[in-house]
């Protein structure tokens, strides 16, 4: 079992910037893949960024490409997620999550989830 827990989010100005913390209890994250997903009101989850575990190659989506930063480190079992250049479509909810092999851009692939951090950008 592994157990996240996400910090780091709040208001911020857009074009500000923010970093997300998820850290890890129960296993370390050395042997998963962990992504960052969020989700807008009315909207679905969405995948953001994920690393792998095998080649510690991030794969970002299109929106976030060039603006967020994800990293790890094992020996914390912590990842970050560092976020410039904010922009108000980047308002939702963040959730850290792992699952075991290799990345995947389905949050259904992911067998572990934190409770989320409120992320807010005002224009």
């Amino acid at each position: 079992q592994v157990q996240l827990v996400e910090s780091g989010g709040g208001l911020v100005q857009a074009g500000g910037s923010l970093r997300l913390s998820c850290a890890a209890s129960g296993r370390t994250l050395s042997t998963y893949t962990m992504g960052w997903f969020r989700q807008a009101p009315g909207k679905e989850r969405e995948f953001v960024v994920a690393i792998s575990w095998l080649t510690s190659t991030p794969y970002y989506a299109d929106s976030v490409k060039g603006r967020f930063t994800i990293s790890r480190d094992n020996a914390k079992s912590t990842g970050y997620l560092q976020m410039n250049s904010l922009k108000p479509e980047d308002t939702a909810v963040y959730y850290c999550a792992a699952k075991s092999g290799y990345m995947g851009y389905d949050p259904a692939q992911y067998n572990y989830w934190g409770q989320g951090t409120q992320v807010t950008v005002s224009s």
